[in-house]
């Protein structure tokens, strides 16, 4: 989208209706990703958002563009992308009307290669745009060590966890990214679709937009299952999922 036509989508976009205007040019819609109540929720904000584009962490860009280019191919390209049940994330789709899908889940094989390499050689030229070719202060560095240290259930060597913090990095720039091109090509606003983990405000997708574009705006809406220490716009609870304890399986073995 040219510069003239971009500036036009946005001033329509701000001459809604008072009570319609839109949260922000890219509203990213976190989630806990086993829980229905998240996906039934992202899906009611999108009725109301009417986003021009939805950015999924889900699919990779192959796979959003099959399903933007055939809506009956959704299922499909979600099987093809190994997440997690279908039916519950069903509801987002349903709400996109004429959204367009953008998938910017990175490769398998792009994040094992982040993992050994590092996220600013993979990233390619606008790493240093997205802040990636700059070390993380040491007290983030350690902060976000233990948070992969905690998520991976205490049961892998701490001194993994450096490469874990690499590959989220490089994850939420590739996330920021994809939604700024959105932005750029359909115009406001922008809606993603991610974990809770990628839309906290303090080193997620929205911290990294700020970087790379200070002039677009962004609000995160965490859907949350308890009060929680990550920073978010906003914070919404929703009932928690019946779940086994997820790290059975990994203190087990």
């Amino acid at each position: 989208m040219s510069g003239k036509i971009r500036c036009a989508a946005l001033l329509l976009w701000l001459a809604l209706p008072a009570g319609a205007d839109p949260l922000a040019e890219i509203v990213i819609l976190g989630e806990v990703h086993d829980n229905p109540h998240a996906h039934l929720e992202q899906a009611a904000a999108l009725e109301t958002l009417r986003p021009t584009a939805v950015v999924f962490e889900m699919l990779t860009a192959a796979q959003g563009a099959k399903a933007d280019a055939d809506r009956s191919q959704i299922a499909q390209a979600w099987a093809a992308s190994g997440w997690q049940d279908f039916d519950i994330y069903a509801p987002i789709f349903d709400a996109l009307g004429e959204a367009r899908i953008i998938g910017a889940a990175a490769p398998r094989e792009a994040v094992r290669s982040v993992y050994l390499e590092g996220a600013a050689a993979l990233f390619g030229p606008e790493a240093a745009r997205f802040g990636l070719d700059q070390p993380l202060a040491d007290d983030q560095l350690a902060a976000r060590i233990e948070v992969q240290f905690a998520a991976h259930c205490r049961a892998m060597p701490r001194d993994m966890m450096g490469g874990m913090v690499a590959v989220q990095r490089y994850r939420d720039a590739t996330f920021a990214r994809a939604a700024l091109e959105a932005l750029e090509t359909y115009g406001p606003p922008v809606a993603v679709i991610t974990g809770n983990g990628h839309a906290r405000t303090d080193w997620g997708i929205p911290a990294l937009i700020a970087q790379a574009a200070p002039e677009v705006t962004t609000h995160a809406i965490g859907f949350v299952e308890k009060q929680t220490e990550m920073p978010f716009d906003e914070t919404r609870l929703i009932p928690p999922t019946k779940r086994e304890d997820p790290c059975n399986a990994l203190t087990k073995n």
